[in-house]
């Protein structure tokens, strides 16, 4: 494809970006035209190197021939229908191909449209669950500063970032927070999971303790929270968590919307560090981003206990016209076969090392007060401009898109997650562009 056949904006007026400073954009745009394995295309030609799977979602690289073909035989043949009190086989074909990945006994598959709705999803399915049980007193639910769970109301209220929150106001009610786990005083450029910290997971037996354990639903945490700055989870935390969790009768959720398909080496975070919960939420790679598709997966517990209490008829007063798309069931099946047949999680764990390596050589550039790594995931910390935060890393955004290469920043840090397909010279080049931009806008 020429450079000018590639399509071009008549006018960037009307669309109100998401996350976005629309003002600066609109005065300065960048671009992004066409997609192909590593790569972005400006709609001048001029190609961009993904340093961030899109947004942490195309897990098998861009414009995969499988996924593009699934999508186009399935529009051809049934472009949509309804899965209130009917069904499609592509769509009970796709929660097999789901729960073949998910942990054991973890096998239940409630399809969404995006992270967010599955967050809000979660939530809900936890509440009915404890409603079921006759305890229906247990409306409370425990998120983590810090952490990001999507951008509808559940998930918000139980996320903990505050430049989320504020323009909004009251959140759910019953909703309380454990400390997030970042310390960069004892964990300053960890390899892996930080050695301290396990003891925060301690955290929620004062909350046990404040509220009641017959109160609490559900606590809600990311195996490894991504959008908030890439900080890793320290060794036993989640473990410890879950015992927890099992010793009080409340429900462990990860959102693995970030981490799964992949992204730490294994299926899901869950099989990664080696704790089971009882409900997950995922979207991202899924469908590798190719059509919008979220799920969330129960324990069989949780869904018998729901599905068996209720009277005859509709069980669970919940869901979307579009839960399990014809086409994004589709994009689903072709995906996760992709992951299968190329052992995408493989090729991660593989690389993995290099990737650490790399994204650690960083450490003597100027203004870089941390650096953190799991699987292909690395978040950069740079010290802020003093009355500017953010102002650093977006500078070093924009300096990377001019020079060849995306990467994603949040605050003053830089967050990495190339395509799984990711190879030691693009290693090379992203970390290096990555280095040159942060010395020139030191």
């Amino acid at each position: 494809m020429n450079e000018m056949s590639l399509p071009r904006p008549n006018n960037l007026d009307s669309f109100w970006m998401p996350y976005s400073d629309n003002r600066f954009f609109k005065q300065n745009p960048r671009m992004l035209a066409r997609a192909e394995g590593m790569s972005y295309y400006t709609p001048e030609g001029r190609e961009i190197l993904d340093g961030t799977a899109g947004l942490w979602c195309c897990n098998a690289g861009h414009g995969r021939r499988e996924i593009v073909e699934a999508i186009q035989k399935q529009a051809a043949l049934m472009d949509f229908a309804p899965t209130f009190n009917l069904g499609h086989p592509i769509a009970f074909e796709a929660a097999a191909r789901v729960a073949e990945m998910t942990p054991a006994g973890v096998d239940k598959v409630f399809f969404t449209n995006s992270g967010s709705e599955s967050a809000d999803t979660a939530l809900k399915i936890a509440l009915a669950y404890h409603k079921a049980r006759g305890q229906s007193q247990r409306v409370r639910l425990i998120g983590r500063e810090r952490g990001y769970h999507g951008v509808g109301f559940g998930g918000m209220s139980v996320g903990g970032i505050g430049g989320n929150r504020k323009q909004f106001g009251a959140m759910l009610p019953y909703v309380d927070h454990l400390p997030h786990t970042h310390d960069l005083g004892r964990n300053a450029f960890a390899k892996g999971q930080p050695e301290h910290g396990v003891e925060l997971a301690d955290k929620l037996e004062d909350l046990v303790a404040l509220h009641g354990a017959d109160t609490i639903a559900a606590v809600m945490v990311e195996p490894v929270a991504g959008s908030t700055g890439v900080l890793v989870p320290p060794k036993g935390y989640l473990k410890r968590l879950r015992e927890i969790c099992d010793k009080h009768g409340i429900l462990l959720i990860f959102d693995e919307v970030i981490t799964g398909f992949g992204r730490l080496g294994t299926d899901f975070g869950a099989e990664r560090l080696g704790v089971t919960p009882d409900i997950m939420t995922m979207a991202k790679g899924l469908t590798n981003a190719a059509v919008p598709m979220g799920a969330v997966a129960t324990s069989n517990n949780v869904y018998d206990t729901v599905v068996n209490a209720s009277p005859a008829g509709i069980e669970l007063f919940h869901g979307y016209t579009y839960s399990g798309h014809p086409l994004a069931s589709a994009a689903a099946i072709a995906t996760l076969a992709l992951h299968r047949e190329e052992d995408l999680p493989g090729r991660a764990r593989a690389i993995e090392p290099y990737w650490e390596e790399a994204a650690h050589s960083l450490r003597s550039a100027p203004g870089v007060m941390d650096i953190r790594n799991f699987g292909l995931i690395a978040g950069i910390e740079l010290t802020p401009r003093e009355g500017q935060p953010g102002a650093r890393a977006m500078d070093v955004f924009r300096k990377c898109f001019d020079d060849g290469v995306l990467v994603r920043v949040t605050g003053d840090i830089v967050a990495l997650s190339p395509p799984l397909i990711v190879e030691k010279p693009h290693v090379d080049r992203l970390i290096g562009t990555l280095s040159d931009a942060i010395h020139a806008i030191a």
